[in-house]
């Protein structure tokens, strides 16, 4: 193939509606040029630093077509390797030059990758109220779309807390009950099966609200109820009790999305011990590594649900999409909707129709992006309080 250096690489912090987002552009002598997402919300400026300060040199002349070697050489150059900065830095660039071999070979990135295993993608959509007239009303909404896969909640991670028995001046922090969130959301899946039956997957995120104990016993409650999956039901710090976990329920269980490296993944899939992977592809170093994963958990007859939220950028949703065309253990994705000034910097994105998500056939990843736009919505400082969780004692507990 024909060399075709490295020219440029540079991160871009922008936020245009709710989050900070975070794009790689790499541009080549040969004139093709490829966008990648390293959105880290929590730290964009970490990751923007160690694009430009550290992988721009490093790349600057190789060749964007060694991806393999390339991302490699990313990783490596550091010596203390993994974590969320890093990784984000190297995905946003790993995604950049897949997109550019994409152009260059003149075909999308699923065909580049193998082709096609499905039609399309299913997708499901969050439904999230305070009460269950409101959740009725978005879940009627996501049905009359096409959807037929719904994540429900009844209030922010961990629900709404009422009559919190506290103790006087109180630690800032979003505060919850875990019994309390657990019998109200067991009623609310009995609620939504009442009405709707089993015409609705059913999926719900308790974002590790549970210590283990709590956990399993959720996790058998759910049952009846036959929900699609129950995600990060555990904290990421306690994966060693999935193993009692899936001994004890046939509760289908999904987790992933804050994991950094192999060895987070490697006995939970070996060992079978949950059902799918919700793994966030910037978050483990991009395409590259997202490929490796996938083949390893399809041979252990474990699913994928890429971790797709709101705070991803276009390219990110467009590049899960492909992912889940391509590969044959791809289950179903999650999707919201693109917010207006977000949409209007970014163009060829998938959107969703009749319940189902499609890549786009445009060479690479078939995303474009508006820079001028971008510098209209510069990177904000935001905090964001829902990490600071605690229990009725004001004991902080994971995010």
């Amino acid at each position: 193939m024909t060399p075709s250096t490295i020219t440029q690489v540079e991160a871009i912090v922008t936020k245009p509606d709710k989050h900070n987002l975070v794009v790689v552009r790499v541009t080549t002598d040969a004139g093709a040029w490829g966008l990648g997402c390293a959105t880290f919300q929590f730290r964009p400026w970490a990751v923007r630093s160690a694009v430009d300060d550290y992988l721009r040199p490093l790349l600057l002349g190789r060749d964007a077509n060694d991806i393999e070697d390339l991302w490699h050489v990313m990783r490596m150059s550091s010596y203390w390797r993994n974590g969320p900065v890093l990784n984000n830095a190297i995905a946003g660039v790993d995604m950049a030059l897949w997109d550019i071999k994409g152009k260059l070979a003149g075909m999308p990135l699923y065909q580049l990758l193998g082709g096609r295993s499905r039609t399309a993608i299913p997708a499901y959509a969050h439904a999230v109220a305070d009460d269950l007239g409101g959740l009725y009303t978005q879940i009627d909404r996501h049905l009359a779309d096409g959807y037929r896969h719904v994540r429900v909640q009844l209030g922010f991670y961990g629900g709404n807390a009422t009559d919190l028995q506290a103790p006087e001046n109180p630690l800032p922090g979003s505060y919850y009950d875990p019994r309390q969130y657990a019998a109200t959301t067991l009623r609310l899946f009995k609620a939504v099966r009442d009405r709707y039956g089993d015409d609705i997957e059913l999926l719900h995120d308790v974002h590790e609200r549970f210590n283990p104990s709590d956990a399993i016993r959720f996790a058998k409650e759910c049952e009846p109820f036959g929900l699609y999956f129950l995600e990060d039901v555990l904290p990421l710090e306690q994966t060693a009790w999935y193993e009692k976990l899936r001994a004890q329920t046939s509760t289908p269980i999904a987790t992933g999305e804050l994991f950094n490296n192999p060895k987070e993944w490697e006995e939970l899939v070996v060992r079978r011990q949950i059902d799918f992977l919700r793994i966030h592809v910037s978050q483990i170093g991009g395409i590259t590594p997202a490929l490796k994963v996938a083949h390893f958990a399809d041979a252990m007859g474990i699913r994928l649900a890429w971790h797709t939220p709101s705070d991803i950028t276009p390219v990110g949703l467009a590049v899960n999409t492909h992912l889940n065309v391509h590969l044959h253990n791809a289950s179903v994705q999650e999707n919201l909707d693109v917010q207006p000034n977000t949409a209007a910097m970014f163009a060829g994105y998938p959107v969703q129709s009749r319940g189902f998500l499609r890549p786009s056939d445009e060479p690479g990843i078939g995303v474009s992006f508006d820079v001028d736009a971008a510098a209209e919505f510069p990177g904000v400082f935001k905090e964001h309080p829902w990490t600071t969780s605690r229990t009725a004692d004001g004991t902080l507990v994971t995010p």
